[in-house]
């Protein structure tokens, strides 16, 4: 899996490589870098899978699943972090979407939202815009849920009403 060997390939002598046919109207003279991409909107999702145990710092451009072990700080600026039913973080998380299906040792802060879902566990404090924990999911910390993005930019005739205080006035405390 993260080695870059090549498996031989078949052939009879005097045979060429088979060859996927053209769609109409391309010619197999042109180049594949004159085709568009199969997919180009498709993101890519790195991957740690349930046998792999990893300690160090892991940074990215790129969403990532992790099913494994995993001991040290990850970011993962503008992306997402999926935590699988059988993945074991002790980690402090900065993404911007945390999903956690397996279980989290350490704090969360993510940009856009935090899922907690059923069968998942977090123990530490969560920092997010939205968070969304279900029934059966364990969740021991405290949550900082700051408003969103689209909260702050609106208009004041947009934003909910505040109550003055009187100068002098103390505000009270809960």
């Amino acid at each position: 899996m993260w080695n870059n060997q090549t498996l031989p390939q078949t052939q009879t002598p005097n045979s060429s490589p088979a060859r996927r046919p053209e769609p109409p109207g391309v010619s197999s003279n042109e180049t594949s870098a004159m085709r568009p991409a199969a997919n180009p909107t498709a993101q890519t999702v790195a991957c740690l899978p349930a046998t792999i145990e990893f300690t160090g710092r892991i940074s990215g451009q790129a969403d990532l699943r992790i099913d494994g072990k995993v001991e040290g700080p990850i970011a993962l600026q503008g992306h997402r972090l999926t935590v699988g039913p059988t993945g074991q973080l002790n980690s402090e998380v900065t993404a911007n979407e945390v999903v956690v299906q397996g279980k989290v040792t350490g704090n969360l802060r993510a940009r856009d939202r935090i899922e907690i879902k059923n069968g998942g566990s977090v123990s530490g404090d969560i920092h997010t815009c939205r968070i969304s924990i279900e029934d059966g999911a364990d969740f021991r910390g405290r949550a900082e849920i700051e408003p969103s993005r689209t909260q702050t930019n609106q208009r004041p005739s947009e934003r909910p009403a505040e109550t003055p205080v009187p100068v002098g006035a103390k505000a009270k405390e809960f």
